[in-house]
């Protein structure tokens, strides 16, 4: 018999499912709300991939929550929200991981989500995990990209106003930096505003993320 917090669980990861194998049609408004900070990795003289920090809304944060303050201290711990974690990454896996990395146009192969752990703050759950490239790419490179998206829109992912909203890791050369490069999609803001003249949720418009090196 499954425990209250294994129905939490699988109940709250429905929305996975529901997009996992990237199909369907559009949904009348997103179900989720996502806030996203990425963390460019480096390591000897290569970008080695990204490490991700989802924030989700209250109100879905509420829900996924519910029923995993096993200790009833009134907190959520690291190791009681670490089964979340787990099954966040293992149904993230069969939608990439709704991260699109890309170098001179071509996709780039992430391996296995890894260093995956949930914290919960100011009312919200926040999803941190790591995603290395299956090959590193060398800094001279030209034209690594990245977005965070879902091509359903079930969840509105959206780049964090924060100035730290991408940085990079420790060691990357002070000559890298980062632009927002491509501008909204025409479908995209489209729906941006059949979503606000109908007066629900405004979505999230994915965002390309640029990275590139100058020179010493």
């Amino acid at each position: 018999m499954r425990t209250r917090a294994a129905n939490r669980l699988l109940a709250g990861l429905a929305w996975f499912a529901l997009v996992a194998g990237l199909a369907g049609p559009v949904q009348a408004h997103p179900h989720l709300l996502i806030t996203v900070e990425t963390t460019v990795l480096y390591d000897k003289g290569a970008f080695i991939g990204l490490r991700h920090r989802w924030t989700f809304d209250e109100m879905n944060s509420a829900a996924e929550t519910e029923g995993l303050d096993t200790n009833k201290d009134g907190k959520y711990d690291r190791a009681e929200l670490q089964p979340l974690a787990d099954l966040y990454v293992q149904r993230l896996k069969a939608a990439s991981y709704f991260t699109y990395p890309k170098l001179a146009g071509q996709p780039l192969q992430f391996g296995a989500a890894k260093d995956q752990w949930v914290e919960y703050k100011d009312n919200a759950v926040i999803l941190n995990f790591t995603t290395l490239f299956a090959s590193p790419v060398l800094i001279e490179a030209k034209g690594l990209t990245f977005s965070v998206s879902d091509p359903s829109y079930y969840i509105a992912f959206s780049m964090s106003e924060s100035p730290q909203a991408v940085k990079f890791g420790e060691g990357t050369p002070a000559g890298c930096a980062w632009k927002v490069e491509a501008p909204e999609s025409p479908q995209a803001s489209a729906l941006q505003e059949s979503f606000s003249a109908l007066g629900g949720f405004g979505i999230g418009v994915p965002k390309t993320i640029a990275v590139e090196c100058k020179g010493p």
